[in-house]
């Protein structure tokens, strides 16, 4: 089974070089029937990898394999998070290829197969990074899917707005991938190894933690945070949102955002979690204080947004920083809740997007006052879009809700209270976007000047604003959504997840779960009723403008708080370290 780990990479590569190769001689449904038969092969190669996963395949490429207790080859991993976290990552790009099935205005001479061909690309990157065990190749892997994505991003790129997004994407996460690879450098002067566990092996016997150890972990960390739009790493996510195409959107807060929180895991458990790493206390310090912050943050943002895009965007850094908080617990059980969260979340949050982009190609907005009232013919998209703001709060039983269920009762406290709180807080700007568009209910909000881009410009994506919706960008968020519930309630799953992490027993529905996911659905809905039937004239609050003044714009502004927050992250972990 070990010989699938290569080829789950090479596959979408070698089909991405097909559709490349072929230049303009391929007809566009070609191009595309060709780009989804190579995701959906992918696809089936991810899960029966996932399925045989246990014990982990394990495959050096090339055969060179450790000489004398010292490897310089490059090895795939294939446990049940990699394996896992690679199926979600090809679902989910089968998805976007089927949704944007013959979906874009092309100019007439644009390469018929270049979406597809992206889209390929940027699967092999997320398998690689995913599978890989040696950590200088994940950082390859993250920035083969990096680049990718700010391609994706500024796919329109006659468009001024789409080349600014792409530009703050690319700039900001460029410099953060810098930050990564000094830390790999630092580690590997310390230990010669560039292998994950080869690396905690030798940083084991070196001795204690010291001030090296401490700015490798600084400095990678920061790299996959800026990948997670961790606060205060998060500004390029709401800006690239803004201006990319919908099916980039999709991946973007499925799961691009995800793998950043995969790597924060993957690097603290397998290099930095023993003797001679960060101490746990510290470790989850920094993790907690950071998620803390990009939950609480993420959703006071998100609740201002009329852009419909941009809100979503703030929901992914609320979850995300969620996300971090269940990570820096470093409990098995509570690793296990975000594994499920994770499942959970990249569906519902994909459907929205799909749900969204129906919107802007029917209508030409995406602002939730101008829209008002407009989609009420789109029964069944509001059905949808509802489903999915319901799966943002935890509403069992939707797998968001198991996850977030199991994660705050192995918080405890108020890291639980700040679950529900941020749940209710993003699902409830849900709850009122589709209340407004799709039912028309409440007042319409009067005109008021925005300060920021509010989506009523924005023009749509297809070849020209669609009547009747594609059965295929209905079927798609359809489809996601039901993944979504059935992964809350299918028992082997949640069995399958736990022993993965190591749990004492699997993630399961307990009574306090249950009750909180129902208080933050109903929470989110009473929201979403008071906005939506109180005073018409809603300008932002007063006390959230220093906040909102902080998402200037302006890259050099983005990269003086990408800086502050390496400086953050090694001052929080610094006790650690410091002699007595």
């Amino acid at each position: 089974m070990s010989q699938l780990l290569p080829l789950v990479v090479a596959l979408p590569l070698m089909g991405a070089a097909l559709l490349v190769a072929m230049g303009r001689r391929l007809q566009r449904v070609a191009a595309e029937s060709v780009g989804c038969a190579v995701a959906v092969v992918t696809t089936v190669l991810a899960v029966l990898l996932l399925l045989r996963a246990s014990p982990e395949a394990v495959e050096w490429v090339g055969g060179w394999r450790p000489h004398q207790g010292e490897g310089v080859g490059i090895v795939l991993v294939g446990d049940v998070p990699g394996a896992g976290l690679a199926a979600l990552a090809s679902v989910l790009v089968v998805a976007v290829l089927v949704y944007s099935w013959r979906y874009f205005d092309e100019p007439p001479r644009r390469h018929a197969g270049s979406f597809p061909a992206l889209v390929l690309f940027f699967q092999a990157g997320m398998c690689g990074f995913s599978l890989t065990g040696d950590l200088f190749d994940a950082f390859v892997f993250f920035e083969l899917m990096s680049v990718v994505a700010y391609a994706l991003t500024g796919y329109h790129v006659e468009e001024a707005g789409a080349v600014q997004g792409a530009l703050t994407f690319g700039v900001i996460n460029s410099l953060g991938a810098y930050t990564t690879l000094t830390g790999i450098v630092l580690l590997y002067a310390r230990t010669g190894e560039l292998g994950m566990r080869q690396i905690g092996q030798r940083l084991d016997t070196s001795g204690g933690p010291d001030a090296l150890t401490l700015c490798a972990f600084a400095l990678v960390l920061t790299g996959l945070l800026v990948k997670a739009a961790a606060v205060p790493f998060h500004f390029w996510l709401p800006d690239a949102h803004a201006v990319a195409p919908t099916p980039v959107c999709m991946l973007l807060s499925g799961v691009m955002v995800e793998l950043g929180a995969y790597g924060v895991w993957r690097v603290y458990d397998t290099i930095f979690s023993g003797p001679g790493g960060i101490p746990a206390p510290d470790a989850e310090r920094v993790l907690v204080t950071i998620g803390v912050l990009t939950a609480l943050v993420g959703a006071l943002m998100c609740w201002q947004q009329r852009h419909v895009k941009r809100m979503l965007a703030y929901s992914t850094i609320a979850h995300t920083g969620l996300f971090l908080v269940g990570i820096g617990l470093l409990d098995h059980v509570a690793t296990g809740g975000i594994a499920v969260y994770v499942l959970g979340h990249a569906g519902a949050k994909a459907a929205l997007f799909a749900c969204t982009g129906i919107l802007l190609d029917r209508y030409g907005s995406v602002d939730e006052h101008e829209l008002h009232g407009r989609a009420a013919e789109l029964r069944w998209v509001g059905v949808l879009f509802t489903a999915g703001a319901f799966a943002l709060s935890g509403l069992p039983p939707f797998a968001t809700g198991l996850g977030k269920a199991v994660t705050e009762e192995a918080a405890g406290g108020l890291l639980a209270v700040v679950f529900v709180a941020v749940s209710a807080v993003t699902a409830g700007a849900v709850l009122r976007v589709a209340a407004r568009v799709f039912l028309g209910a409440g007042r319409r909000p009067r005109a008021e000047p925005a300060y920021e881009t509010t989506g009523e410009d924005e023009e749509p994506e297809t070849e020209g604003p669609i009547g009747r919706v594609p059965t295929t960008m209905i079927a798609v968020p359809t489809v996601l959504l039901a993944g979504t519930l059935a992964a809350g309630l299918v028992p082997r799953l949640a069995v399958a997840v736990g022993d993965a992490f190591g749990a004492r027993e699997a993630p399961h529905w307990s009574r306090p779960g249950l009750l909180l996911g129902f208080a933050s659905a109903a929470l989110a809905a009473g929201l979403a009723a008071a906005t939506v039937y109180g005073p018409a004239h809603q300008e932002p609050s007063d006390w959230t403008k220093p906040l909102r003044l902080l998402h200037s714009g302006h890259i050099g502004d983005y990269v003086v708080w990408l800086l502050a927050g390496t400086v953050l992250l090694g001052a929080v972990a610094l006790p650690g370290v410091l002699p007595g």
